[in-house]
Parts: C-alpha cells; structure tokens; sequence
C-alpha cells in the first residue's frame, strides 16, 4: 500500500509517500516540501498571521492533491510547536480542516519524542539495547531514552534551533556575549531536564536525529546524503566543540558554503551546535549515531503496525506482500479521494 504523511515543522511542511506491506520495511515513493517557518508570521501576540495562514492552507491543499493524484490509500497529518505554541493554534487548525478537508493532528512534545524513538529502536534494532535519542526541531529539543520500543522517559524542552535563534542570536555574526548568554540558558534548562534520565543508567547507544543534527554531522566530516542511509554517520562532542567556536564567528553567508547546510537552515545551525554540545556534555556521551529515521517514519511505523492486525489474515507468514487490507477499515484521504 502507499501511505502519506504530512508533516507541519517549524522550518518546513512536508509530504512524505512510502510503500510498504504490514510488516515490511517502508521504501520512499516520492515527496513534497516547502520551506515555510511559521514562526516568522507570528504576531505580537504569538499568533499565526493572516498571511502565515494562507501559505499553511494553500500548501496542505497542495499536499492532499499531490497524493491523491499518486494514488495514496491512507493519509495522515499532523502539526508540531509552530502550531501547537502559537496563540491562535485552535484556530488554525479549524481553518486548515474547513478549507482543505484535512484534520492536522496535534502532537504534544513528549508525544513527538516517544514516536521519534520508536523510529530509532526499529532502525537500530533490540541488539543496541538501552538507546537516548535526541532530536532537535525549530521550536523543542526532544529526549528520550529507555530499552523497550517505546521509552521509558520522554521530555521536551523549548530549546529549538529557530527559536533560540531568534530570541537569543541578534546580530550576524551574533555578539560573544550573546553566545555566551544563550549557553547559560541552553545549560540551565538542560539541568532540569538531564537528571530525570538519570535511574535508567548509561545507554549503550547515544542517536541523534533531525536535520540539524544531520547538517552538523556533515559539517564535521560525516558522509553526504547522497551515500545513502546505510552508511554510518557519527557526530563525535570534541569535533563538534571545534565546529560551535567556529559557528559562532562566520555569517550567515558563510555558513551556507559548509557542506550539509542550507540557506534556510544557515542561520540556526549555531544555536543548534550549542543545544546538541550541552546536551552531550550533561549527558556525559562523547559521541552519537546520526539515525536516518525520526517523526515521520514512527508515524508510518505505527500506521503500518494498525494495519497489520487489520489484515485479513491477522498473523502473515512468510511473504506477507499478498495480505489484501479490509478495504472498509483503510482511512480514506480527506475529502473522499
């Protein structure tokens, strides 16, 4: 079958179609993105604005014809920080479901890291035993850690690239003291956070994902994109000190010359080195795995999962490409497509 899924970030909203049977591995079809923060249309108030609105309703409505028009069976969307802090988040939400038929759901930040290490575990597989995973998004640092599929602590905190770079990081290059400033609040807040983890012991494996973690993975010397997911990618805390002090002299010019940074993605990647060292400082790890999977491929997972027990025939040997799914139990795409 072939299943979407739509996924509102703070950076960027994107379509995601797979294939895959229950029970197989999910194999990228095809995809749909736009750069679109969210948070550079909020109000005094924190608010999405009128225009913020649009570009959210008119891409979502993009978003549900381009997989209708690939022949999607199941479709899901959800929204994380950017609509889930914003003032008129309810709001939005009612607008997106009125104008375009799909219904945006809601993932709270502890929901958004549970689902983020599910992905991780299945990746890694039950021979990396105890895993912490860490993800940073535009608006929240994701945790969590923990030796089952789902873990046994999962928190986030508002320690978000574009966040912390728009309220911390004025100025291109920014000020040392504002640097500074922002280490001592990414600290602090960490320090209530770290210690929660700390009754489930050393984990046997430290990963990391989301596209700032990618990006500074790259920066230090990891395989491009285009070697694939299989190769191993590693982001080591003493290159990455290294790479934080050089951050945080270049410009926003600069930056898009290193490898694995974008333009949009340029003017956060200091405030995402500085989150990522503190993190691994606290957490007493010199290093972490760069896991290709994250948010979008848990949600897959989950749906794929559901499908499984809504199969014919519930408990599939061997080649389970044949199972026909009760087409009366498929989630149909918005609008009756």
């Amino acid at each position: 079958m072939r299943l979407g899924v739509l996924d509102i970030g703070s950076n960027t909203v994107h379509l995601l179609l797979v294939d895959a049977h229950p029970g197989g591995r999910p194999v990228p079809f095809a995809s749909h993105k736009k750069p679109l923060q969210l948070v550079a249309y909020l109000d005094e108030d924190g608010s999405i604005s009128r225009e913020g609105q649009d570009e959210l309703v008119g891409f979502v409505g993009e978003a549900r014809e381009f997989a209708s028009g690939h022949d999607a069976e199941d479709f899901l969307a959800f929204c994380t920080s950017a609509i889930r802090e914003a003032g008129n988040g309810s709001e939005v939400l009612a607008r997106v479901r009125e104008e375009t038929g799909v219904d945006l759901q809601e993932l709270s930040g502890d929901q958004e890291a549970a689902v983020t290490f599910q992905a991780v575990r299945r990746w890694y597989g039950w021979g990396a035993e105890s895993i912490l995973n860490l993800d940073i998004g535009g608006g929240s640092f994701e945790m969590a850690m923990g030796t089952d599929e789902l873990p046994e602590v999962a928190l986030s905190v508002p320690l978000g690239a574009g966040r912390l770079t728009r309220d911390w990081l004025r100025g291109d290059p920014p000020s040392a003291k504002s640097v500074k400033e922002l280490r001592r609040y990414i600290r602090a807040t960490l320090r209530e956070a770290v210690p929660q983890f700390a009754h489930l012991g050393s984990p046997h494996l430290v990963a990391g994902t989301s596209k700032t973690f990618r990006s500074l993975a790259r920066i230090a010397g990891a395989a491009p994109s285009a070697a694939g997911p299989f190769v191993r990618r590693e982001l080591r805390l003493e290159d990455l000190k290294l790479w934080t002090k050089r951050l945080a002299a270049m410009s926003v010019k600069d930056r898009i010359n290193l490898d694995g940074v974008s333009e949009l993605r340029a003017p956060q990647v200091l405030a995402g080195a500085l989150v990522a060292e503190c993190a691994l400082e606290l957490f007493d790890v010199p290093s972490m795995d760069i896991c290709p999977w994250a948010l979008r491929e848990g949600l897959l997972l989950r749906r794929f999962d559901a499908k499984m027990f809504e199969a014919d025939e519930p408990l599939p040997g061997v080649g389970v490409g044949h199972i026909q799914l009760d087409s009366a139990r498929r989630l149909s795409l918005p609008g009756g497509a």
